[in-house]
């Protein structure tokens, strides 16, 4: 560690020493106590600053030690003006002789892909169509209002319910991907707007928190599918994960569940969870909305989304066929059956209705036994059969090709996933409009076939068997 010269103001005082540090210095500053980052080379000590960070300091966290320029530009909409939080903050930069890199990372192939967001930029990408979003909400209320009326013109029978049923769980389902835009501030330009439609889309629409999305949703895309980090793969004994997880826990003798079977009972888990899991964390939306995630507990059971050979990774039954008595787990993206049965329940607008009406009061179980199944399925295809494993600190475009995949592109594919089929360029560029994705998508392929890193694409029906196969 050394340090520079002073530079004179044009007040002609002397500027505040500048202070160089190795790579070596600044990995040692990785503590829950002691968190210093690299952006841009510049080195920042954000020990005290990551309780205050909007994302939640778990996010930053995960990047001490390291250089965070790629995730530092990938979840600011306004870099520039971010820039102003972070000068009081810095403390130096790196010895002119370090790589701008940190643990031998392929530098040329950083840069290209640095280069490959500015050409993005350029191509105006990252430019929010206010029509598809207005229309895209818009049919979403229209669903809602068409499922109540149905109610309200023909009754509760049989098939009414079921028809209502379907109806609200596609817009439930719709309505899910919906706020997952807004709370990667990918709609509007500034990012107070995308934070109060987003709170009221997953607030009035779901009945979620939002802040509790934000904090955990923001780490498993810092660090998609890695151990302790990513917490869509903390997976509570339930199942067992990748490869090496089945490893230990076959070698400590861990056998809360019938692993050699996890990957038949995935399909009665949101079932079970009903019984399981009586009170969930979304039953106190209302206060958690405003208290710092950080400090409440966070239960996962199939949190929210959406290896350098990836098509290899396991899935649920092949964990076990490959090592002895082991689990995996999905994610948990959405709320327990009864939060949400609380939250369709008063949305059926007329208490009375739901009360005396036996056929009403089954619509709310009936759409969230439906949506939840969508919602999973959906959301682990691009997770679950990829690699998953301890940090392994890898660049930010090598990171993320690991842990996700791509499904083919199709109308019905594009809508029924909210373009999460398109699950590598939303992981690569979060904030960028999803309706763009197919337009850099080919420029992502191209950088990858130089480097050669594995793209993976495949059919809808693959990627669902692949999640259990």
């Amino acid at each position: 560690m050394g340090k520079g010269g002073e530079q004179g103001g044009d007040s002609g005082e002397p500027a505040a020493q500048i202070r160089f540090y190795t790579w070596e210095e600044i990995q040692k500053h990785n503590l829950r106590t002691d968190k210093w980052l690299v952006i841009e080379r510049k080195v920042y000590n954000v020990t005290k600053w990551a309780n205050r960070h909007p994302g939640g300091q778990r996010v930053i966290s995960h990047c001490a030690g390291e250089d965070a320029t790629d995730a530092f530009q990938a979840f600011h909409i306004n870099p520039t003006l971010v820039q102003k939080f972070l000068k009081p903050l810095l403390i130096g930069e790196l010895a002119p002789g370090e790589p701008s890199q940190d643990r031998d990372k392929n530098s040329q192939l950083v840069e290209d892909f640095r280069t490959l967001r500015k050409t993005a930029e350029d191509m105006n990408l990252f430019r929010a169509s206010p029509l598809f979003f207005s229309l895209y909400l818009g049919h979403i209320i229209a669903m809602e209002v068409l499922a109540w009326l149905m109610i309200f013109y023909f009754g509760t029978g049989w098939i009414t319910t079921l028809i209502t049923a379907c109806i609200l769980t596609t817009s439930q389902a719709q309505a899910g991907w919906l706020q997952h835009d807004f709370g990667h501030l990918s709609v509007f330009k500034k990012s107070s707007w995308n934070h109060i439609v987003h709170k009221f889309v997953i607030g009035h629409l779901k009945g979620a928190s939002a802040n509790w999305w934000n904090h955990r949703h923001f780490q498993h895309h810092a660090k998609p599918n890695i151990f302790q980090k990513d917490p869509d793969v903390n997976m509570l004994h339930i199942f067992v994960l990748g490869d090496t997880q089945p490893v230990e826990y076959g070698k400590k003798k861990l056998k809360y569940l019938p692993y050699n079977h996890q990957h038949e009972y995935f399909f009665l888990s949101e079932i079970l969870l009903l019984f399981l899991i009586p009170c969930s964390h979304t039953l106190l939306i209302p206060l958690w909305s405003w208290l710092d995630p950080p400090w409440v507990p966070h239960p996962t059971l199939f949190p929210a989304d959406c290896g350098s050979n990836s098509v290899n990774a396991p899935s649920l039954k092949s964990s076990w066929k490959t090592y002895h008595n082991q689990h995996i787990i999905p994610k948990n993206f959405g709320e327990t059956p009864s939060a949400r049965k609380k939250k369709q329940n008063c949305k059926i607008g007329s208490s009375a209705l739901a009360e005396n009406k036996p056929g009403t009061r089954m619509i709310p179980g009936n759409s969230l036994f439906l949506e939840s199944h969508w919602f999973v399925w959906v959301t682990q295809m691009n997770h679950i059969p990829m690699e998953i494993d301890s940090e392994k600190h890898r660049d930010w475009l090598s990171s993320q090709m690991a842990a996700t995949c791509n499904i083919e592109q199709s109308f019905f594919n594009d809508w029924f996933t909210g373009h999460l089929n398109f699950q590598i360029e939303h992981h690569l560029f979060p904030t960028m409009p999803r309706h763009n994705f197919w337009k850099v998508k080919p420029l992502v392929k191209s950088l990858c076939a130089k480097y050669g890193v594995q793209y993976e694409e495949k059919p809808l029906g693959k990627a669902f068997i692949d999640i259990v196969g």
